[in-house]
């Protein structure tokens, strides 16, 4: 089975990450990093309530680090390996324009 992240940005920018290519992390670990970099990033929930789900912190930390940060390799590794582990799925993508996650 693949398992494979794209991250889609406008103007057909996109990022592909290989769940080959992502280190091992723990769920609570890559929970931990999501939040680290919700909070670095500055970003806002996406919900009036303030709850704050997963995918929710996977969408505007994406539209937060721009392909600026996902150009950047460690960061991106990062990223992927956070996100295969938070959201446990083999096929993720992230539309930014849309702020969608679909698996």
């Amino acid at each position: 089975m693949r398992n494979q992240i794209t991250v889609v940005f406008d103007k057909g920018v996109q990022f592909t990450f290989s769940g080959a290519d992502a280190a091992n992390m723990p769920h609570d670990i890559a929970r931990a990093w999501l939040d680290a970099q919700f909070t670095a990033l500055e970003c806002e929930p996406l919900r009036a309530s303030g709850k704050l789900l997963t995918v929710d912190k996977v969408l505007t930390v994406s539209q937060a680090a721009g392909p600026a940060l996902f150009a950047e390799p460690q960061w991106a590794a990062d990223y992927a390996s956070a996100v295969f582990a938070a959201l446990a799925k083999p096929v993720i993508r992230v539309d930014v324009p849309a702020m969608a996650i679909t698996y």
